[in-house]
């Protein structure tokens, strides 16, 4: 039987090659958010978006009208991972998936074959053939997760990577195998720039 799951969606980031909040940001009609929320929705039993200000907080909860839960980062840390143990301490699932908010092509097939990996595992993660790991596209045993991410941030370490680092037993899946779900590994195209808004929606609509 599939543990309950949870997806957390960080959307506290500081979006400084954006120029505005791209949390927000027109994106083939909807919100940049309202498409990772979407497909994770569709693959767990709760999801959560973590914010980084109330007011970013005001604006989701009325994005969401009921659908998904808003927390607001409690650390005054601008870092993923003080996100993400925002997102595991107030996550019900056993298993989270950990998403960031701005890639709109996300996966659902691939979010689900993660879960199905995910038991008897800390964490999966993509990880491609030069060897960097998509940490914010992984799923983690929450328990863990919160765990390895309180010590790496009471001890000043503010990468995923420091709480990775501090998990028993991760499990690396190539992307290469992921390509059997997302033959372009389109779920990882994410958005910094309104450049690269432009870019990815001739990727989802190129008749445009």
């Amino acid at each position: 039987m599939q543990p309950r799951s949870t997806a957390i969606i960080l959307a506290g980031g500081f979006s400084k090659r954006f120029g505005i909040d791209k949390v927000f940001a027109e994106f083939a009609g909807k919100p940049l958010v309202r498409y990772v929320i979407d497909t994770a929705r569709e693959v767990v039993d709760e999801t959560l978006v973590v914010a980084g200000t109330v007011e970013q907080s005001r604006r989701l909860s009325e994005l969401g009208n009921g659908e998904f839960a808003v927390l607001i980062d409690k650390l005054n840390v601008k870092s993923p991972l003080a996100g993400a143990l925002t997102g595991f301490e107030g996550a019900k699932g056993e298993v989270s998936l950990l998403l960031a908010c701005d890639t709109p092509l996300l996966s659902k097939e691939v979010l689900g074959y993660l879960l199905r990996l995910s038991p008897g595992h800390d964490a999966v993660i993509p990880k491609w053939p030069n060897g960097n790991i998509e940490p914010l596209q992984a799923a983690y045993t929450t328990s863990r997760a919160f765990a390895a991410a309180h010590e790496a941030l009471r001890n000043r370490e503010l990468r995923m990577s420091d709480a990775i680092e501090r998990l028993w037993d991760v499990l690396y899946v190539s992307t290469d195998t992921l390509r059997m779900y997302d033959s372009q590994l389109q779920t990882f195209e994410n958005i910094n720039t309104p450049d690269d808004l432009r870019r990815v929606e001739t990727i989802r609509h190129p008749l445009r």
